[in-house]
C-alpha cells in the first residue's frame, strides 16, 4: 500500500493565480459582510445626533482604522472588478489561459489603482474627513 494521498490537496498542488484569485474573491466578500458593520456602526451615530457622531468621527479618524478602512476599500473594489470579471466568464468570454491570466493581474491592478484614487482624494481633496 501505497502512502499517497487519496486526492489531491494544498500540500500537492503549488498555489496558481487563478486559485489565489478564487480564494481571494471568497475572503474579501467576507471581509465586505463584517466591514459593513463598521458603516452601520456609522449610520446609527448619524442618526443618534451630534455627540454619536462626534464620537464615531473621532474613533473612524484613528491611523489604524483608516488603514483597515484602506483594506476594505481594497477589498471592495477588487470583489467588484473580480465580479465583472466573472460577468464576462457567464457570457462565455475570456476563458483562454492567456486572457484569463491577464484578466486576473487586470483586476488586482484595478482594485489597487482604485483604492489608492479613492483614498488620494479622501486624504488630500476631502481634507482627511474619513
Amino acid at each position: 500500500m501505497s502512502n499517497r494521498p487519496l486526492s489531491p490537496h494544498l500540500q500537492i498542488y503549488r498555489p496558481q493565480l487563478t486559485s489565489v484569485l478564487s480564494i481571494t474573491h471568497r475572503a474579501t466578500g467576507v471581509a465586505l459582510s463584517l466591514g459593513t458593520m463598521v458603516l452601520l456602526y456609522w449610520l446609527q451615530a448619524v442618526a443618534r445626533g451630534p455627540e454619536a457622531y462626534a464620537a464615531a468621527q473621532e474613533f473612524l479618524g484613528c491611523w489604524l482604522v483608516k488603514l483597515v478602512l484602506a483594506g476594505w476599500t481594497w477589498a471592495f473594489f477588487y470583489h467588484l472588478c473580480n465580479g465583472i470579471r466573472h460577468l464576462f466568464w457567464d457570457a462565455g468570454k475570456g476563458f483562454e489561459l492567456r486572457h484569463v491570466y491577464a484578466s486576473g493581474y487586470t483586476v488586482l491592478a484595478a482594485a489597487t489603482t482604485l483604492t489608492a484614487l479613492t483614498w488620494g482624494y479622501v486624504l488630500f481633496v476631502a481634507g482627511g474627513a474619513a
